[in-house]
């Protein structure tokens, strides 16, 4: 493997993960993608990766799972030698959107430990490793973007447990900022509005009509590279003091208007 600087995406075989992954590539990025599938379904995704004339590795694990956490730390490392990017976007929608009133708790417990307490410990791992390689060469440059949403914010009563994750996330990255600081490690953060990806593919229709309406100032659909080009500001240090910052890519969705 070369030495370029590396990234590890989760999630980052599909949706935006994969824009991300993409811009991220076209900047000259190493890349460990992780996800759930197996290798013979990611294997596409992998090749087109690869076109950017990067390395590209894939690891397989749940990060709601200890050892699979362990696992993908462990690969990553022994492959790459370092990590400078971690860039947490592996997350669930509900498997049933049931209003707050009818919500269950299984369905609440497999969203929170995918969306919150994966990256949340995952963070812990690679935070460690980060501020080992600081302490050795100060200059090492590394940073961590967690992705989350608009729905940190915006409330939705029919899918509260993936609200209450993503607010989980945002402030997750206040504290992972406010600990990391004194390494000089940033900490961002990305909240996506409305993207075409297949996690709302069943409600095109719906957002079609609601972009048209004004749901948003610009009049479009969000788009995976949309995202990735903000994650591609952050891992190559255009934001350098920033950390603890959110950045929403929602085309002005979230602007309060009268």
């Amino acid at each position: 493997m070369n030495k370029t600087k590396t990234a590890l995406i989760t999630g980052g075989s599909r949706g935006i993960g994969f824009g991300i992954a993409k811009e991220l590539a076209k900047v000259g990025f190493n890349l460990a993608i992780n996800g759930v599938r197996g290798m013979e379904s990611v294997q596409p995704v992998l090749d087109e990766l690869k076109t950017f004339g990067v390395d590209v590795m894939y690891v397989q694990g749940n990060v709601s799972e200890k050892e699979n956490r362990q696992k993908i730390f462990d690969t990553v490392i022994s492959v790459f030698g370092q990590l400078n990017v971690l860039v947490n976007n592996a997350g669930i929608a509900p498997r049933e959107r049931k209003d707050i009133l009818e919500a269950t708790e299984d369905i609440y417990d497999e969203v929170l430990e995918i969306n919150l307490k994966g990256p949340y410990f995952l963070t812990q791992l690679f935070a460690k490793h980060m501020v080992q390689q600081k302490k050795k060469n100060p200059e090492f440059s590394c940073c961590i973007i967690n992705v989350s949403s608009v729905s940190a914010t915006v409330a939705s009563v029919n899918r509260g447990e993936y609200c209450i994750s993503k607010a989980g996330i945002a402030m997750a990255t206040k504290l992972w900022a406010a600990r990391l600081g004194e390494f000089d490690i940033p900490v961002y953060e990305i909240q996506p509005g409305v993207i075409k990806t297949d996690m709302t593919s069943a409600v095109t229709a719906k957002y079609d009509k609601m972009f048209e309406e004004g749901l948003s100032i610009q009049k479009r659909w969000g788009f995976p590279e949309d995202v990735g080009k903000v994650a591609a500001a952050m891992a190559t240090g255009m934001l350098p003091y920033s950390s603890g910052q959110v950045v929403l890519v929602d085309g002005g969705m979230t602007i309060q208007r009268l």
